[in-house]
Order: C-alpha cells, then sequence, then structure tokens
C-alpha cells in the first residue's frame, strides 16, 4: 500500500512538464484578454453588471480551486493555483460582489474535492488531469471569443 502510495505522488510530480507550462500560458493569455476587455467601452458597462464571460471565469475559479485541493493533496505541494487565481483577480479588477462570487466559486471547487479524498489515489490524479484539460479549454475559448 505505501509503495502504490510512493508511486501515485511520483506520477504527479512526472505530470507532463510542458502541459503544465501551456496551461501558463493560457491562463496568461486569458488573463491578458479580460485586461483588454477592461479598457474597452463594454468594460464600463461590465463595472455595473455582470461581464459577459463571468460565467466562464466563475467556473475556471472553480477549476483553479479544485486543481489547488488535488495538487497539494498529491504532493505537489504549493500555492500556484491560489496565486494564479489572485492573478485573475488583479487583472480582472472585480467589484465587491463580483470578486467575493468568483472567489465563492474558487472555494467551491476547493471543498468539493476536500470532501470527498483523503489521500492521494489514482480517481484524483484522473481528476488532476481533467480540470487541467477544462482550465485550459476554459482559457483558450475565453480568450478566443472575448479577446479584441
Amino acid at each position: 500500500m505505501k509503495q502504490d502510495q510512493i508511486c501515485i505522488q511520483e506520477r504527479v510530480f512526472r505530470l507532463n512538464y510542458s502541459r503544465r507550462q501551456n496551461f501558463f500560458k493560457q491562463i496568461a493569455a486569458l488573463l491578458a484578454a479580460i485586461l483588454l476587455c477592461a479598457a474597452s467601452p463594454i468594460a464600463s458597462f461590465a463595472q455595473t453588471n455582470a461581464a459577459p464571460y463571468d460565467e466562464r471565469l466563475a467556473r475556471l475559479a472553480e477549476v483553479l480551486g479544485s486543481i489547488h485541493y488535488l495538487r497539494n493533496l498529491c504532493g505537489d505541494v504549493s500555492n500556484e493555483w491560489r496565486e494564479e487565481m489572485e492573478a485573475l483577480l488583479t487583472v480582472e479588477r472585480p467589484d465587491p460582489n463580483r470578486r467575493a462570487q468568483l472567489i465563492s466559486s474558487f472555494n467551491k471547487g476547493y471543498r468539493g474535492f476536500d470532501s470527498v479524498y483523503t489521500s492521494c489515489t489514482p480517481q484524483a490524479l484522473e481528476a488532476v488531469d481533467a480540470y487541467m484539460n477544462e482550465g485550459r479549454a476554459l482559457a483558450i475559448e475565453t480568450n478566443n471569443r472575448y479577446a479584441q
């Protein structure tokens, strides 16, 4: 059993580095697109109402929370995914209500797995891969749709 746990943790550290770097690049592109949108005339409307990409942004926040919990659970102890969420909030500059909603989405993703997984399992690793792919897809789709 202990050997299985070690193998699982080794797999976490061997996650494809280029996939991880591509995900960060796509998140950065999404953040840049959001920043560009914030400078547009639509942004003044978005400041008082929900931005047209809020659903996707909330889902991305939830995905980041899920990845943050699962990666830490499986031995990749860091705050990088929380820092990505903080960067998202910094770039987006949401009003207090939208900020609270985005933070709530992050926490929902974190707590969703906190209540299910207490140790790293093969299923947890599969969930990490799935959420990395979903986060990447959300970043690309949101960037393609809302970037100017």
